[in-house]
């Protein structure tokens, strides 16, 4: 049975129903020698302990999309076929339009949130250039399959889970497509593809979106076989003008790394709840050497770079999480880079779903605007576009303050 599947969590339900009837109903009636009854007392309390805490840790990986699959959570799963080094650019000197076209067929997916406003689809990937093999997880904006857009080409947003995190997590606990739907159909926001890959790729490590030779190539899989696998199966914008990333935790962190490195792959990033040193995440192999840190690092590609790179980048974050890192690379982005921080108060809650999920609406407002992609509805014209509120409504848990001057007001 899948671990986030729904049979799998009602029959750990049954199991602990029996687990806690057994003692109730056996404890007085085993019979045998003293040992023999210590022992089947003993087996019937580890039983009800086993079956509450596997239940608990299921509604908590639900929840939190914390595991994919038993490979995961296991620690078994490889999709790194190989690791070549791809030397500066990621490319490893391929000319990338000269590769023939990626074709792909794709299923509905299964999991919660999976089949809601319309349905993601999913597919298995080999990544020509990475070396990598995984799952991409598509949802399409209602416009797409209408026949008024048929010769419309879409803005996509490429979304990175946390780590541990599936690449469902966008789906399922975030609701991202459940929230954007209804927007998206009133013309309130750009009509985005949202393409969610596995960054998950080995074992028991998170790869920092790094390219780390003999390893993993995770950079060249997210900024360059996702891409061109979407750009090749749907009406997808051409990067960079209409590809953005959004990610949350060790998401964000990959969001921004991502935008920064590569101004010729994305426009606009967010970045909620991120860090800019790599070594935020302990198991991140991009923290495993001074020269990874420092090439993963935003802030030092930021200040580093010979000219100032053409995106936006939107940060969220509380105090010692998140938002240190964004104000950092506010203090030294120069023109064109154009860097938004949004502060949230410690009283929004902990480095939790429930404090991301809000952040969703005002996230895609922002990038509706930063990526010049047009809110469009279906047989009417579109609403003029308004200022994003940056989250500042209190329901959002966003205060909306974007300065360190106004976060000094706060407590």
């Amino acid at each position: 049975m899948s671990l986030t599947g729904t049979p799998f969590l009602c029959t750990l339900i049954v199991l602990s129903v029996v687990a806690l009837a057994l003692p109730l109903t056996l404890w007085s009636r085993v019979r045998g020698p003293r040992l023999l009854r210590a022992a089947a007392r003993t087996l019937m309390l580890l039983f009800a302990q086993g079956t509450a805490v596997a239940l608990v840790f299921t509604l908590v990986n639900n929840a939190n999309g914390l595991y994919d699959d038993w490979a995961d959570l296991l620690g078994t799963g490889d999709h790194v076929e190989r690791a070549p080094d791809l030397g500066a650019d990621g490319t490893g000197g391929i000319a990338l339009r000269r590769l023939p076209p990626v074709r792909q067929s794709f299923e509905p997916a299964a999991g919660p949130g999976m089949r809601a406003a319309g349905g993601v689809r999913v597919t298995r990937l080999e990544g020509r250039v990475s070396g990598v093999n995984a799952e991409v997880y598509v949802w399409l904006p209602p416009q797409y399959d209408d026949p008024a857009y048929r010769h419309h080409r879409f803005p996509v947003v490429e979304l990175l889970p946390g780590y541990p995190g599936s690449a469902k997590a966008w789906f399922g606990p975030l609701h991202v497509h459940e929230q954007l739907e209804p927007l998206m159909r009133d013309g309130r926001i750009a009509p985005f593809i949202l393409v969610a890959p596995r960054t998950n790729l080995l074992a028991g490590a998170d790869t920092g979106c790094a390219n780390v030779p003999g390893t993993v190539n995770a950079d060249s899989w997210l900024s360059l076989d996702v891409p061109r696998m979407v750009m090749d199966n749907f009406r997808a914008r051409p990067a960079p003008e209409g590809w953005s990333v959004a990610g949350y935790s060790a998401g964000a962190h990959c969001a921004a790394k991502l935008a920064v490195a590569h101004p010729d792959r994305y426009r606009a990033a967010v970045s909620l709840s991120g860090y800019n040193d790599p070594i935020g995440e302990r198991d991140s192999l991009a923290a495993r050497t001074p020269a990874l840190r420092d090439a993963n690092n935003p802030r030092l590609l930021l200040r580093r770079a010979p000219v100032p790179p053409r995106v936006a980048l939107y940060l969220s974050g509380q105090p010692q999480d998140g938002y240190e890192a964004g104000v950092a690379l506010e203090r030294i982005a120069k023109a064109p880079t154009t860097v938004h921080v949004v502060y949230i108060p410690k009283s929004a809650g902990g480095h939790t779903m429930a404090l991301w999920r809000p952040q969703i609406v005002p996230a895609f407002a922002w990038l509706t605007q930063q990526t010049g992609a047009r809110p469009v509805t279906a047989g009417r014209a579109a609403p003029p576009r308004s200022p994003s509120t940056a989250g500042a409504r209190p329901a959002e848990l966003a205060s909306g303050t974007a300065s360190p001057a106004g976060a000094a007001r706060r407590p």
